[in-house]
């Protein structure tokens, strides 16, 4: 992983982030220093041989409330991974790295995806990709900016 050249950049507990590789400029995302991966909601995952490598094949919607905006993106698959939830779930989730754009920097992420339909969050940023300089102040948010209004409005389904 390249390491980034920022470094005690502080980020609240919620950040809208961008995902530069996808096309989306805004999705919402919560900070969690307790998960040690990313996670990113995908759907229609697919893993495919290209050239003799493993890819996958998966769909993002960025909106937490509606299924407009989906993007369909590939990847080649980093790794595959138990992941255990808060609950105590076990999944075995495909691992992909993606280019994070969080409070103004980009950082290389390994990011897992997975169904987060249940969450709050279709994000979840863990503790590798804030290893890359990032100060978590739990008591803020938002510290990147907020998404425009039509974003946030599209966010919630209106």
């Amino acid at each position: 992983m390249k390491r980034s050249s920022h470094s005690n950049t502080t980020t609240g507990w919620r950040e809208w982030v961008g995902l530069p590789d996808l096309g989306v400029e805004w999705i919402k995302a919560k900070i969690d220093t307790g998960a040690r991966t990313s996670s990113l909601h995908a759907f229609d995952v697919v893993e495919f041989d290209r050239d003799g490598e493993d890819w996958v094949r998966f769909s993002v919607h960025p909106w937490q409330e509606s299924a407009a905006d989906a993007v369909v993106h590939e990847a080649p698959v980093h790794d595959r991974r138990a992941v255990r939830s808060s609950s105590g779930h076990a999944e075995n989730r495909v691992v992909v790295v993606l280019r994070l754009r969080l409070v103004g920097a980009d950082v290389d992420a390994e990011v897992t995806l997975t169904n987060r339909d249940e969450m709050g969050f279709r994000m979840l940023i863990g503790r590798e990709a804030l290893r890359r300089g990032y100060i978590v102040d739990p008591a803020r948010s938002y510290l990147g900016g907020r998404a425009p209004r039509e974003t946030r409005q599209r966010n919630r389904g209106l």
